[in-house]
Order: C-alpha cells, then sequence, then structure tokens
C-alpha cells in the first residue's frame, strides 16, 4: 500500500494516515467501494496502534470518504465524495493562511508558491 507514516514527524500518526488515504484517493489510487484493511491489519501493517488508526478511520467516516461496515469492513466511499461547500472553503482559507503568511516570512514570492502548489496538484493527479 502507498500510505506512508512519519514516526519521526511532528504531525500525528492519525493524521498523516488520513491524509495518505486522501490523497490516495485523490490520486485516484484508490477507487470508490475499495476496501480498506480492518483497523487490526493496518495498525499491524503499520506498526502503530489500533486505537491511532481507529481515529483515522473515525475522521474519514465523519468526513465522507469511507464508509465502514461490519460485514464489509472499510471502504472507500462508493457514492459521491463530499463537496467543496462553503464550510470547507472556510476552513481550508483558515488552513492555508498561516502556511501562506510563513511563506511570505521566509521570503518566497507569491510565484514561488503558486508554483510549488500547481506542482504539487499535478503530482497528485499523475
Amino acid at each position: 500500500m502507498f500510505i506512508t507514516i512519519d514516526l519521526e514527524s511532528d504531525i500525528p500518526i492519525y493524521q498523516q494516515l488520513r491524509n495518505s488515504i486522501v490523497e490516495g484517493i485523490a490520486a485516484k489510487q484508490l477507487a470508490p467501494g475499495d476496501p480498506l484493511p480492518s483497523v487490526r491489519a493496518m495498525a499491524s501493517d503499520l506498526g502503530v496502534n489500533m486505537h491511532t488508526v481507529n481515529k483515522a478511520y473515525q475522521i474519514l467516516k465523519q468526513e465522507g470518504f469511507i464508509l465502514i461496515h461490519r460485514q464489509k469492513g472499510v471502504v472507500i466511499q462508493p457514492g459521491a465524495l463530499p463537496r467543496a461547500d462553503e464550510a470547507y472553503r472556510k476552513d481550508l482559507n483558515n488552513r492555508l493562511r498561516p502556511l501562506i503568511s510563513e511563506a511570505i516570512c521566509r521570503g518566497l514570492n507569491e510565484k514561488e508558491f503558486l508554483s510549488i502548489c500547481k506542482q504539487l496538484y499535478e503530482d497528485i493527479q499523475k
């Protein structure tokens, strides 16, 4: 599986797992209806606590990216994925603002910042 976890990162492991799964969906490495490993299997594969995986799965479920069935297990949302509504756009703005501010403080100009964003966007869609 394409999921990578950096145990030395400041980003919590559950958030890294959530981010990896969302990126896998965005990159079409995970398709609607695809199964994900059980909490126990994912924890074992990654060498992390089951509660960590469960927390990531619960967040993904709340966000509408996955479904958790008692009989079918964990699957990527087979229906429509969550859309970018006004609440999402506001949250995105709030998360990007400090990153843009730091980039400005570090001397990155608008063109460089947008170039980095464009490159990442293209990399994920490849």
